[in-house]
C-alpha cells in the first residue's frame, strides 16, 4: 500500500478532483501565486496562468498570491520590487484573470495572514523543516546560508493556503513536499485545538500540473538569469531579437534531439507549445531550410499566438491607476478573509483577538 505522503497517492487524489472539478466548481478554493522577482514568460504562461484562468472560469474559488515577501528569502535586495508587482497585475489581467472572480494580492499587505505563522510553527519540528527538499534544492541554488525565513518557508506557504480555506493547489510534482506540511499543519490544529467544535482548516490536495516543462531557447530550464527566457511584455520586435540571438548549432538539417541538439530543440518546443503542432512535425516541415528559417517560424508562432494578450496588457500599461485598483481591492478582500480565519484560530486556541 502507498505511503499517505506518496506521489502516487497525491496523484490519486489530484485526478479525483479534476474529475469532480467540471461538476462541482463551488467546492474547492484554489491559492497559488508567484514571487515578484521579474516579468512573467511563456513559461510561466503556458506552465501555470493559463491552467489558473481556465478553472477561474469554471467557477472555482480563485486566489492569487504575489509574494513579495518571499523575495527576502534567498535575495539580498527589493529593489524593482514594486514595479514588478504592478507589471505582474498587469501581466495577470491580460492573461485573463479576471479581478471580479479572482482575489490577487500581495503578501505584505495581509498581515493577519502572516501571523499565523506564529501557531503554526509551534506544529512543526525543526527536523520536519530541515528535511524539507525543496528548502534545500533553493539554498543551494542560491548560494546563500540557510537563514529563518528560508527554513520556515514551508510553513509561510501554509499560511498563504489556509488562510483563505485553500483545499487545491496547483503544483508540479517538485512542491508535494510543502503541501504535505500544509496538510500536516491544518491536520494538527484541528486536532489539538478543534477537539469539540468544527475544524478550523480543510484537508488541502495538490492539483498536479500535467504540462510538461516548457524549455528556454537554448533547451535549459527557462530562466531570466539565463536570457533564455521570452516575456510575456516583450514586443514582437524584442521577441524576434531574442530569438534570433538564441545559440543553434552547425548542422543545417532541423530534427528534434532535446539532448544533442538542445538549442534547436528548444526553438521547436516553443513553436510546437505556440501552434499546437508536435516539434517532430514543426522540424519536418523546415527540414534542410537550416536555423534561419526556424527562428523565422518560432518568431511568428510566438508573436501571433501572444499577440491579443500583449494588445490588453498595452492598455493596462497606461492605466497603472487601475492596476493599483485592482491590487487595493484584492488586499482589501484578502484582509477580510484573513482578519476571519485568525479570529477563528484564536477563538479555537482560547486566546483574545
Amino acid at each position: 500500500m502507498p505511503n499517505e505522503g506518496s506521489y502516487e497517492v497525491a496523484l490519486e487524489r489530484s485526478n479525483r478532483i479534476r474529475t469532480d472539478l467540471p461538476e462541482h466548481p463551488e467546492r474547492y478554493t484554489m491559492l497559488t501565486g508567484d514571487r515578484p522577482t521579474g516579468r512573467l514568460h511563456l513559461g510561466h504562461y503556458f506552465g501555470t496562468l493559463q491552467s489558473r484562468v481556465e478553472l477561474q472560469n469554471m467557477g472555482v474559488h480563485t486566489n492569487v498570491l504575489i509574494a513579495d515577501y518571499q523575495v527576502i528569502t534567498d535575495r539580498d535586495t527589493t529593489e524593482h520590487i514594486r514595479d514588478n508587482v504592478y507589471n505582474m497585475v498587469m501581466d495577470y489581467l491580460a492573461c485573463g484573470l479576471d479581478p471580479d472572480k479572482t482575489m490577487i494580492y500581495t503578501h505584505s499587505s495581509v498581515p493577519a495572514a502572516n501571523q499565523l505563522m506564529l501557531p503554526f510553527l509551534s506544529l512543526v519540528s525543526e527536523a520536519e523543516l530541515s528535511r524539507n527538499p525543496t528548502v534545500k534544492a533553493e539554498m543551494e541554488a542560491s548560494g546563500h546560508e540557510l537563514t529563518g525565513l528560508l527554513l520556515t518557508y514551508p510553513v509561510h506557504q501554509a499560511c498563504d493556503i489556509l488562510f483563505c480555506k485553500g483545499n487545491v493547489v496547483p503544483v508540479g510534482r517538485d512542491q508535494l513536499p510543502h503541501i504535505e506540511l500544509t496538510r500536516t499543519i491544518a491536520r494538527k490544529f484541528n486536532k489539538r485545538y478543534c477537539k469539540d467544535t468544527k475544524p478550523v482548516f480543510p484537508m488541502v490536495n495538490a492539483l498536479l500540473s500535467d504540462t510538461p516543462l516548457l524549455p528556454g531557447l537554448d533547451g535549459r530550464k527557462m530562466s531570466k538569469s539565463y536570457g533564455n527566457a521570452i516575456s510575456i511584455s516583450m514586443t514582437p520586435e524584442e521577441t524576434a531579437e531574442r530569438i534570433k540571438k538564441s545559440q543553434t548549432d552547425g548542422e543545417r538539417m532541423i530534427t528534434f534531439d532535446p539532448e544533442n541538439r538542445p538549442g534547436v530543440s528548444g526553438l521547436l518546443s516553443t513553436a510546437a507549445i505556440c501552434t499546437g503542432r508536435s516539434e517532430v512535425e514543426i522540424a519536418e516541415e523546415i527540414g534542410m531550410s537550416g536555423a534561419g528559417a526556424l527562428k523565422k517560424y518560432v518568431t511568428e508562432a510566438v508573436n501571433n499566438r501572444f499577440a491579443e494578450i500583449r494588445e490588453r496588457r498595452h492598455v493596462y500599461e497606461n492605466d497603472l491607476d487601475y492596476v493599483k485598483d485592482v491590487l487595493a481591492e484584492g488586499n482589501r478582500r484578502a484582509n477580510e478573509i484573513a482578519e476571519a480565519t485568525l479570529a477563528e484560530v484564536c477563538e479555537a486556541m482560547g486566546m483574545t483577538y
